[in-house]
């Protein structure tokens, strides 16, 4: 029997107005921009592995604040079937550098994001993520 995999994603606010993306450096969607995040290993909660992943691929310590969504569709990575818990959070330390799976990684104003070519069902995510943000106002 085939089972799906675990991933995290997480939508990190640099402050009210941008987020912050990472270009993946490798496929798929390779030269895509997408949000921190990757596979969680074995023994590992997804919290840890949101904040693991973030460090690892931005620089940043996060602090999670809530889950933005549980992302389920079997065709939202070519790879195969994989099931995604995001978060939303926010950084209490660090400064921003590309490391493991990025090339690069950025802090973008919101308004730009509708333009860059996005990883997986990233547009969804932070779509979903800043419908919450408005709620919150």
């Amino acid at each position: 029997m085939k089972n799906p995999l675990l991933t995290v994603d997480t939508v990190i606010l640099c402050d009210v107005e941008s987020i912050v993306l990472i270009k993946r450096k490798n496929n798929p969607y390779k030269g895509f921009w997408a949000l921190p995040g990757g596979f969680v290993e074995y023994g590992e909660t997804v919290e840890s592995a949101a904040m693991r992943e973030t460090k690892e691929e931005t620089g940043l310590e996060v602090e999670l604040d809530r889950i933005v969504g549980v992302y389920s569709d079997p065709k939202r990575d070519p790879r195969g079937h994989t099931v995604s818990v995001c978060f939303l959070a926010r950084n209490i330390q660090g400064n921003l550098k590309a490391d493991t799976d990025a090339a690069d990684v950025e802090c973008f104003p919101l308004h730009e994001i509708s333009e860059l070519e996005l990883a997986f069902d990233h547009g969804k995510i932070i779509e979903d993520a800043l419908n919450i943000l408005k709620f919150q106002e």
